[in-house]
């Protein structure tokens, strides 16, 4: 059973191009699953439904149940169509309902406020790219001095899949990034550093997902909001949405697969209009 699990996340790396970090949510689902199992051929729908009803019972959020299950469905159907196995014991497993639920955004307001505190060049750029350009945090990291064209204002991206976008960046984006570089450049000099990375912290090291983090909600708490990087991305996409900008294009630029996530942030737009409605007739 680990070998095919092995196999299995080999093919998701080589042939499918997840990242990292997909692929290790995929291996410690399946290594929960496979605990105390050998032989692949020995899980039947019984096997499957018991671990599922397992998960239930200690109560996981709906979310998380979700994802294990889609990790046992796609894991059992490679495993089928490479003939591993004979039959697909996950083939009906059914997903959970799941409520929908907005995701959490800040005003212009609140981005302006963030914005003209008192930041260094490196974390201006950081929450800049995150909010004017709507990466995702793992984008952001692995960003290249090569993947930002300042003279035709655009950023290149690689999302979810390895999927390449290009993502147009405003003149203030541009300011800041220009006032990064030399920054960056005196740190490669003063480390003899050899890498096209963009973001460099003081003592040299490269800026990774946690460091991302902990600025971002150190940030929040000025404004008093617990927030995350993908807040900014929410914000980013609902407030194009809130001027005027086309589904499709906010798609693009979100480098959502389909429309249907994106559509989502339609209802937040509404749902602020509402908000600001009734605070202003209250008044």
């Amino acid at each position: 059973m680990i070998q095919t699990i092995g196999e299995y996340l080999e093919y998701l790396e080589l042939e499918k191009g997840l990242s990292p970090n997909t692929i290790e949510a995929y291996k410690c689902d399946l290594s929960q699953f496979s605990s105390g199992i050998e032989d692949i051929n020995s899980v039947d729908r019984m096997t499957v439904n018991s671990f599922v009803r397992m998960l239930r019972e200690r109560r996981l959020a709906p979310t998380s149940v979700m994802r294990k299950i889609a990790s046992l469905r796609g894991f059992f159907k490679w495993a089928a169509s490479t003939g591993v196995i004979e039959k697909n014991p996950a083939s009906t497993l059914e997903q959970p309902r799941v409520p929908q639920r907005l995701p959490k955004v800040v005003s212009v307001k609140e981005v302006e406020e963030m914005l003209n505190s008192n930041l260094s060049p490196l974390e201006h750029v950081m929450m800049e790219l995150l909010y004017s350009c709507g990466l995702r945090v793992s984008e952001l990291v692995n960003l290249k001095i090569n993947d930002i064209d300042l003279a035709s204002k655009y950023v290149r991206c690689f999302g979810k899949g390895s999927k390449e976008r290009i993502i147009p960046i405003g003149e203030t984006a541009k300011n800041i990034v220009k006032e990064y570089l030399p920054e960056r450049e005196l740190l490669i000099k003063k480390y003899n550093l050899t890498t096209k990375k963009l973001l460099i912290l003081e003592n040299g090291r490269f800026v990774n997902r946690q460091d991302v983090y902990n600025f971002i909600h150190a940030r929040g708490k000025m404004i008093h909001k617990n927030i995350s990087p993908h807040t900014l991305r929410h914000s980013f996409a609902t407030h194009l949405l809130e001027n005027g900008a086309d589904l499709r294009i906010v798609q693009e630029l979100l480098g959502h697969s389909d429309v249907s996530t994106t559509q989502l942030y339609t209802h937040i737009s509404k749902k602020r209009l509402k908000e600001v409605y009734f605070s202003i007739n209250k008044s």
